[in-house]
């Protein structure tokens, strides 16, 4: 089932108004769905796994980078296209949210490379680009007026290619090889049923598994269902490892039918998968653990709207090429913010 490895590196930006005790701008970075930094425009920044700290020792000029960007070039960008977008729907002032997530997918057999990016603003998934045609998917009505503006944005499409093609690729592969066995290492989950109460349906609880490529299924007589199951979402643990569920509805199976049934569980690079039967002396009531409750969880809708074609060829300019375009003229940069050098010391301390 799982034949190939895919590497993924995501950048998550949300830009936010009116919410108070939240910062204005906040980016993650993960790598393979872990979290490898955290930045905001209240000039907080961390960086989450080992490899990571590694890679910014090796590569000062990047965290210099991902300093000031973090601090200053992508908050501007982000509140100047937010106000475009508010402009555009009549709104003066009031919550609102501007999000983007982007990067690309690296499948390290067949070295295929995939980019990806979507907008979204308060909300609702408006623009997403396709890596293959590298035109505009107008998700909702609103952002068709939007389309026709990105698509003859030429130079606008020649920073995605190069970002898709040459900057994101290139990271990912660096990211990959600084990880090494951590991200590359497989864990087998445990495997729990779960039950609230005799009418509620069975939870195979897979928790504690890496990669998070894995599939868990309810089986009857060796056969997939995919009736009366309710799949669950992919979830981080705080330990860097992921859960899973699917839950088996028991109305229509009889006593005597349980025995036909079985949870199985794969993991991408292990050959033998975990068999768990359907057997009541095996579920574990799970009454008021709020903790197991995973998959119910359903992804934040991302988003986009395009609106002044400037403002965007900005952020792309910033989020996508910039630190290409950054080491070519070292001499011409802007200062890195005063507290830098403090910062970087914390992030990266002598070994």
């Amino acid at each position: 089932m799982f034949g190939r490895v895919l590497h993924t590196m995501k950048t998550s930006m949300t830009a936010s108004t009116g919410i108070p005790n939240l910062p204005e701008f906040v980016l993650t970075l993960e790598v393979d769905e872990l979290l490898a930094g955290y930045c905001d425009s209240n000039k907080n920044m961390e960086v989450k796994q080992g490899w990571a700290k590694e890679f910014s020792r090796k590569d000062p000029e990047q965290l210099e980078w991902y300093i000031q960007e973090c601090f200053q070039g992508l908050p501007n960008s982000f509140k100047a296209l937010t106000h475009s977008l508010m402009s555009l729907y009549n709104q003066s002032g009031g919550v609102h949210v501007l999000q983007e997530l982007e990067g690309c997918e690296w499948d390290d057999e067949t070295e295929e490379i995939k980019g990806f990016s979507q907008f979204g603003f308060d909300g609702e998934d408006l623009l997403e680009l396709d890596p293959n045609t590298f035109t505009w998917i107008a998700l909702r009505p609103e952002a068709a007026i939007a389309k026709p503006r990105w698509d003859a944005n030429k130079d606008l499409i020649q920073r995605y290619k190069f970002a898709f093609t040459q900057i994101y690729p290139e990271l990912l592969k660096k990211y990959v090889n600084y990880g090494g066995s951590s991200l590359l290492r497989t864990e087998l989950p445990s495997v729990s049923l779960l039950q609230k109460t005799p009418a509620s349906p069975v939870s195979c609880l897979a928790t504690g598994f890496y990669p998070h490529r894995a599939s868990l299924v309810w089986r009857k007589d060796g056969e997939e269902l995919h009736e009366e199951v309710d799949h669950g979402e992919i979830l981080p643990n705080h330990d860097g490892t992921f859960q899973m569920s699917v839950d088996l509805h028991l109305s229509s199976v009889t006593p005597e039918d349980w025995t036909r049934y079985d949870c199985v569980f794969q993991l991408s690079g292990v050959k033998e998968d975990i068999i768990t039967k359907l057997k009541k002396d095996r579920i574990r009531t799970n009454e008021g653990k709020s903790e197991i409750n995973p998959g119910k969880v359903k992804p934040s809708n991302m988003s986009v709207l395009v609106t002044a074609a400037v403002v965007v060829l900005a952020l792309i300019l910033i989020g996508a090429a910039g630190f290409i375009i950054y080491k070519k003229k070292k001499g011409e940069r802007p200062a890195a913010p005063d507290n830098s050098t403090e910062l970087s010391e914390q992030l990266n301390p002598e070994t």
